[in-house]
């Protein structure tokens, strides 16, 4: 985060449709969640971040092939390193930085929205 902004993305859905969320994606083998979280957001973003807090876990349920499955994603309150937001070009078709009022009101998913909503409130309590 710099300055009160997250850094959102836009990725590539093979159904075409476009939202706005957050940086978010799986641990490697022997990697700890706030590590994967940092290493996420510089893969999708180019912005170099460091871990400051944990801000809490999302649950939600999708579909594969099919199946149910039950998705827990743990998001971190990070702190802006180095570096502007650069898609990928792979995963993602935009990245860029957004007030985290205005993320509360426009991200895709209620999770998400959640998630900056800590962030504002801790951000605002610091000052």
């Amino acid at each position: 985060m710099r300055d009160g902004q997250c850094v959102v993305i836009v990725p590539v859905r093979p159904d075409g449709r476009r939202i706005t969320t957050l940086p978010k994606g799986h641990p490697e083998e022997g990697e700890d969640p706030a590590t994967a979280a940092v290493r996420e957001i510089r893969e999708e973003t180019g912005v170099h971040a460091r871990v400051v807090a944990r801000l809490g876990d999302v649950v939600y349920w999708y579909q594969r092939e099919g199946r149910r499955i039950r998705k827990t994603v743990r998001f971190y309150l990070c702190a802006h390193e180095a570096g502007e937001p650069d898609p990928d070009g792979v995963e993602v078709r935009d990245a860029r930085w957004m007030p985290l009022d205005r993320a509360v009101r426009e991200l895709a998913f209620p999770g998400d929205r959640q998630m900056a909503a800590q962030a504002l409130e801790r951000t605002t309590d610091d000052h």
